[in-house]
C-alpha cells in the first residue's frame, strides 16, 4: 500500500468544505489534517510563520504579499469566502450622505486598507459611482475592538490620506459619536447592531443593489482563495489539481442541502426559497470555482489592486494561480465536469426532484 502525503489545510468552517474536513471527500493521495480557525488567526499564521500547507488566504492580501515580499504560496482558484461590497457601507445619516457621490470629501474608517472587502468596496465606488479613495479622508483602526488587523507590510498609496486612529478608540464608537462619517467593513459594527441613532447602511436595501451590480458587471466579489506552497506544488506536480477537485467536489455535496425541506442545517426558515431565489438570479452554480468563471471578477480585483496602490505592478492572472488550474473543467458541462457530484446535484435539480418554492427552473 502506497504511502499518502501528509498535509495541513486550514480555513474556516464553512458548509462548502466540511465534506473535506470529516473524510467524505478525500484528497487524492493524501493524509490530510483541517484546522478550523477564523479567517483573522488563519490570515495572520498565514502570511507571518507560513504555517500550513495549503490555507485559506485573503485575495487582496495576498496580491500584497506577491509584490512587497517573498512569499511562498502560489494561488488555487477556489473562492472559499464571497461576498458582495454594498452591504459593508455604514454612515452617519446626519452627514449629508445619501447616494454613493455623497462620500467625497469624509471621513471613513477601516479595520485595514489592504483588506479585500474594503479593496472591493473602493473598486465598485470608483468603477460604478466615480468616487476614488483619494477622495476620501481614511481612518485605520480596530472596529469593535482596539486593535490593527496588519497582515502584510505596506507603504501607504501616494495620494491618499490615512491615518491610524488613537490608541483605544474604535471605528464603531467614533461612528456612533461622529468623530467619523462612515466606516467600510467587512463585518457589521457594533454601533449598527445595538441600533444606536443616526447610523444606517449606504444601501438601504444592499440585496437590490447588489443583484442590480451582478446583473451589470457579472462581478461576484471574491474575498478569499485558497492558497498552497510552491514547493509542494512543484514537487508533486499532481497536488493541485487533487486539491482543486476535492474542494469542487466537496462544494457539490453541499449544494443540495441548501434546496432540502426535510430537515434544514441553518436556523433559516425560508432557505430553500433564498437558494432556489439565488439560482433563478445568478444561475444554478452560482459560486463556480476555476478561473474561467471567475475571469470578470478576477480581472476586476487585480486592477483595482493596482490602481488603488497596493500593488506595484498589474498582476497577470498567470502569474497570481498555479498553471495547472487554468485547463480546470466547467462544473455546468455534463459529461466533461471534473466532478460527477456537481453534475448530478444540478441534474437532480433541474428535474425538480426538490423544492420549487415558486421558482421556475431552467
Amino acid at each position: 500500500m502506497s504511502k499518502k502525503l501528509p498535509i495541513t489545510i486550514a480555513s474556516w468552517d464553512y458548509d462548502r468544505i466540511r465534506p473535506i474536513k470529516d473524510g467524505t471527500v478525500p484528497v487524492e493521495g493524501c493524509d490530510v489534517t483541517y484546522i478550523t480557525t477564523r479567517p483573522e488567526e488563519t490570515f495572520f499564521r498565514l502570511f507571518t510563520y507560513q504555517e500550513f500547507d495549503v490555507s485559506e488566504m485573503s485575495f487582496s492580501s495576498y496580491m500584497l504579499a506577491r509584490t512587497n515580499i517573498d512569499f511562498p504560496y502560489i494561488a488555487l482558484p477556489i473562492p472559499i469566502s464571497r461576498v458582495f461590497a454594498h452591504s459593508g457601507i455604514f454612515i452617519r445619516t446626519d452627514r449629508g450622505i445619501k447616494r454613493p457621490e455623497d462620500l467625497k470629501g469624509k471621513i471613513v474608517g477601516a479595520p485595514n486598507y489592504q483588506l479585500t472587502r474594503g479593496l472591493c468596496i473602493r473598486g465598485t465606488l470608483s468603477d460604478e459611482y466615480g468616487v476614488k479613495p483619494q477622495h476620501l479622508k481614511w481612518r485605520i483602526g480596530g472596529l469593535d475592538v482596539p486593535e490593527f488587523l496588519d497582515y502584510v507590510p505596506q507603504e501607504p498609496p501616494k495620494g491618499v490620506e490615512i491615518e491610524p486612529i488613537k490608541p483605544g478608540q474604535t471605528l464603531s464608537a467614533m461612528l456612533a459619536d461622529g468623530e467619523i462619517d462612515a466606516i467600510f467593513t467587512a463585518q457589521t459594527p457594533l454601533c449598527w447592531r445595538e441600533k444606536r441613532p443616526k447610523i444606517a447602511r449606504l444601501f438601504a436595501n444592499p440585496r437590490e443593489a447588489e443583484m442590480a451590480y451582478f446583473k451589470k458587471t457579472g462581478i461576484f466579489h471574491i474575498m478569499h482563495l485558497i492558497g498552497m506552497r510552491k514547493s509542494l506544488a512543484e514537487q508533486y506536480p499532481w497536488l493541485p489539481r487533487a486539491i482543486m477537485k476535492a474542494f469542487e467536489e466537496a462544494k457539490a455535496l453541499t449544494q443540495p442541502h441548501l434546496t432540502e425541506v426535510t430537515a434544514y442545517v441553518t436556523m433559516l426558515p425560508w432557505l430553500a426559497y433564498e437558494a432556489e431565489a439565488t439560482m433563478a438570479a445568478m444561475g444554478e452554480d452560482y459560486w463556480p470555482y476555476g478561473i474561467e468563471r471567475n475571469v470578470k471578477t478576477i480581472d476586476a480585483q487585480i486592477r483595482w489592486s493596482y490602481e488603488q496602490g497596493l500593488s506595484k505592478k498589474l498582476w497577470k492572472k498567470e502569474e497570481l494561480f498555479h498553471p495547472a488550474t487554468f485547463t480546470w473543467f466547467r462544473s455546468d458541462r455534463p459529461g466533461l465536469s471534473s466532478s460527477k457530484a456537481t453534475d448530478a446535484s444540478l441534474a437532480k435539480w433541474k428535474k425538480g426532484q426538490g423544492p420549487t418554492m415558486g421558482v421556475k427552473r431552467k
